[in-house]
């Protein structure tokens, strides 16, 4: 179940919790160590060996956001990023000594083979916490009563920003629901690759769009934020890419941005935070985050953009 982006609500009704900066992580329970899947449904269980110490009866589904914590207990997606993509056992043991993940679950779906995705979300959440979940590299965070303050919280400790959750809805698995809506301090956004400019490095910056029937239209061009790692994880992904012709709509790319461009299938989507939107739609101050192998170039959309 996805969170649709909006404004905080408040009022009776609605259950809080921190948004943590990590990835989706579900954890199937089918006789000892849990299985555990990405949200594309991808077996990620190699990428995180702490977890296998987690027992639960089997028919039992969690819910979570695996995140890699700092000294001050914030996540930190920049490490996240060594690990999500590890599945060499090895090399995934000796990260999960020196950068440790830790669950943060915050789900129910389903305890000892009976369903509870028809639950209410205050009765699933009820039941999680019975469980006792506190362990040295899984928790179940706290939900609260109070979204401003909720809010303020998570302002204070520099965290990602707050989702809201009806007390009363049930849980619709791959659908995106006005049941839970999450809010983000930082303005961000999900878009696809087309492809990509040298410049002082190999890689100079991303260009960047939204699809639609005609192709992609052009959001600009994103180099800020793309470290030396990054630039390699992301050469290495986009030149097996490599087109003649540009998958942008027809004359959406400016001449200038065009210049010297290195064309890409669309495949690659990535997530850009930014300033606001220019009148022709393109991203002021925009810097690369991460790459987002959990969602589909089809999954992308854009927030209304009120300019400020």
């Amino acid at each position: 179940m996805l969170a649709t982006a909006g404004t905080l609500p408040v009022g009776p009704g609605w259950s809080y919790e921190f948004k943590w900066d990590g990835v989706r992580v579900l954890a199937l329970f089918a006789g000892g160590p849990p299985d555990l899947f990405a949200r594309s449904g991808a077996v990620v269980t190699s990428a995180y060996p702490e977890i296998a110490d987690l027992h639960l009866p089997e028919g039992t589904l969690l819910d979570g956001e695996m995140v890699v914590l700092d000294a001050a207990g914030r996540p930190s997606f920049t490490a996240l990023a060594e690990r999500m993509h590890v599945r060499e056992h090895l090399r995934a043991a000796r990260l999960a000594v020196t950068l440790p993940v830790t669950y943060m679950i915050f789900d129910l779906l389903f305890y000892d083979g009976h369903d509870y995705t028809g639950l209410p979300y205050l009765a699933r959440r009820e039941r999680l916490e019975e469980l006792g979940l506190a362990g040295p590299r899984w928790m179940v965070p706290p939900a609260f009563g109070d979204g401003p303050a909720t809010a303020e919280a998570a302002r204070e400790n520099s965290l990602e920003g707050v989702v809201a959750k009806r007390t009363d809805s049930v849980y619709l698995p791959g659908n995106r629901s006005p049941d839970w809506i999450k809010v983000k301090f930082d303005r961000t956004g999900d878009y696809v690759i087309g492809g990509w400019r040298a410049g002082v490095r190999k890689l100079g910056g991303l260009l960047v769009g939204m699809p639609t029937p005609d192709g992609l239209v052009f959001r600009g061009r994103v180099g800020g934020g793309i470290g030396a790692v990054a630039e390699k994880e992301l050469l290495a992904r986009l030149e097996p890419l490599a087109r003649r012709d540009s998958p942008f709509a027809p004359g959406a790319v400016p001449r200038e941005d065009a210049r010297g461009a290195h064309w890409v299938d669309p495949q690659l989507v990535v997530e850009v935070r930014y300033g606001n939107r220019t009148p022709d739609g393109r991203l002021r101050f925009p810097r690369f985050l991460r790459v987002r192998d959990d969602k589909s170039p089809a999954e992308c959309a854009e927030e209304e953009d009120d300019g400020s």
